[in-house]
């Protein structure tokens, strides 16, 4: 009798041992998505300057802020602006923000503001390299279209060089 039980207790624990657990797997860019989406986006600056101009456009849920050569201006930003400008920031992957190539260098001899964009969520700070004012990185893109289009009079054309 004794046999048997400890016999039947080696099997149970041998078959026990040779079953492994399913794991669910998702797909990397859900990961991705989903790990930003838990953030906070606290507020977004668009930084462009150059010898003589320093304008600094900081949006913040419900208002804009544009600082001119410390000149500064307030408008209201609609909730659904915000919401807009949120689900841009959720398209990029903010801890390699900073390593997005510009595609020109015009700001290197003041033929362009030198831009960036500085995102902070949830405490944390993410700032893109520099690229000149027009013409962001191709992942920045989007973001920096929406956020020159809520400038409204700020808005320059592109410049004409590339």
């Amino acid at each position: 009798m004794r046999k048997q039980i400890i016999t039947s207790l080696i099997i149970l624990v041998s078959l026990n041992l040779s079953c492994t657990p399913q794991q669910k797997t998702e797909k990397p860019e859900n990961n991705l998505n989903n790990f930003q989406k838990k953030h906070k986006i606290d507020k977004i600056e668009l930084k462009e300057q150059t010898r003589g101009t320093n304008r600094i456009i900081t949006f913040n849920p419900g208002s804009i802020s544009t600082s001119l050569n410390e000149n500064i201006t307030k408008s209201e930003l609609l909730s659904s602006d915000w919401e807009n400008i949120v689900k841009q920031v959720n398209l990029i992957d903010l801890s390699k923000i900073s390593t997005y190539k510009a595609p020109t260098t015009g700001r290197y001899s003041d033929r362009a503001l030198a831009s960036t964009i500085i995102i902070t969520s949830d405490g944390k700070t993410y700032q893109s390299s520099s690229f000149d004012a027009g013409i962001p990185p191709k992942e920045l893109e989007g973001l920096y279209n929406l956020l020159q289009s809520k400038t409204g009079g700020m808005k320059k054309s592109k410049p004409k060089f590339r």
